[in-house]
């Protein structure tokens, strides 16, 4: 009898994103790039890499969990757009990018994807970003 598959954050994601907390169903990740506010969700479930693969009742927590953090960051930040995409084709472990955009930000109005290199958040900006999405997060690990 083989073991449960357990879940485990991808190197990359782990690499490119600073942890935030957590909710019921996902990992929340602050991509480590200050040029944009950029928060991800992350399924906490083993072997997924696409939303039709989670159950009904996971599928449901998850557009959920992503309408309320994306309202907050648009509340707390002021963009003219919210981007939200799970593109999934360097790192196949589902997971999905919110992006408060605006407008005449540096890739506007086209995607940010390889538009300029990451800008890594100072402990100060680091900090600042931390206390701005300090409520949201609070929403969110309570239950949305």
């Amino acid at each position: 009898m083989s073991e449960p598959e357990v879940f485990r954050l991808h190197e990359r994601l782990k690499a490119d994103t600073i942890g935030l907390g957590s909710t019921s169903l996902c990992e929340i990740r602050l991509m480590n790039d200050s040029t944009w506010p950029w928060v991800l969700l992350v399924p906490a479930v083993a072997g997924i890499r696409e939303i039709y693969q989670l159950s009904a009742d996971q599928q449901y927590q998850l557009v959920r969990e992503s309408s309320a953090l994306s309202e907050a960051m648009m509340d707390v930040f002021g963009g003219d757009k919210m981007n939200v995409a799970a593109l999934g084709n360097m790192v196949p472990q589902l997971h999905l990018h919110h992006i408060v955009r605006f407008e005449g930000d540096p890739a506007w109005p086209g995607p940010v994807w390889g538009k300029q290199a990451p800008v890594a958040y100072s402990d100060e900006e680091l900090e600042q970003v931390r206390s701005r999405l300090a409520p949201v997060l609070a929403e969110l690990e309570a239950g949305v």
